[in-house]
């Protein structure tokens, strides 16, 4: 990212970032926000897969200022779901984000054989978008930034 590590932890910080980050294509629909990324700050989802909606409950963990932090499915979709978000910094103007995701899928082995390849496909599209949306919006708001103000 073209953009301090502070700076595109703050944004995922922010009220709203969940939805910010959802694909239009993800049928997610917040039913309960997490008041924050802090330790212990849970919240709730409603997953639409084909005709079923499911229940995803989520608290965050390993918060740390400025570097990281840490989504852990408490029940829902998942047999489990360990996301660990990271913020590297690379100079003080630019940064790497490292998504590291633990999943295990439902129903063992079966669960993996049947849905691996596409639970595998559409995580790899869902954080090129969620990759791609960050970028766009700190590049927009430097530009806002950076844009001088007319006089009057």
């Amino acid at each position: 990212m073209e953009a301090p590590a502070e700076e595109v932890f703050q944004w995922h910080a922010e009220p709203g970032a969940l939805e910010r980050l959802t694909p239009p294509w993800e049928h997610i629909e917040v039913e309960q926000p997490s008041p924050g990324i802090h330790n212990g700050d849970k919240g709730v989802l409603l997953v639409k897969t084909g005709p079923f909606r499911i229940r995803w409950s989520f608290e965050h963990r390993d918060y740390i200022e400025g570097r990281q932090f840490r989504d852990v499915q408490l029940s829902g979709p998942f047999r489990r779901w360990d996301h660990t978000h990271r913020f590297i910094a690379d100079g003080s103007n630019a940064c790497w984000v490292e998504d590291d995701i633990k999943y295990e899928l439902p129903f063992g082995l079966l669960g993996k054989l049947l849905g691996g390849w596409f639970v595998h496909r559409k995580l790899v599209r869902l954080f090129e978008y969620r990759h791609r949306i960050t970028a766009q919006a700190l590049a927009a708001k430097r530009t806002t930034i950076e844009q001088p103000r007319g006089s009057h």
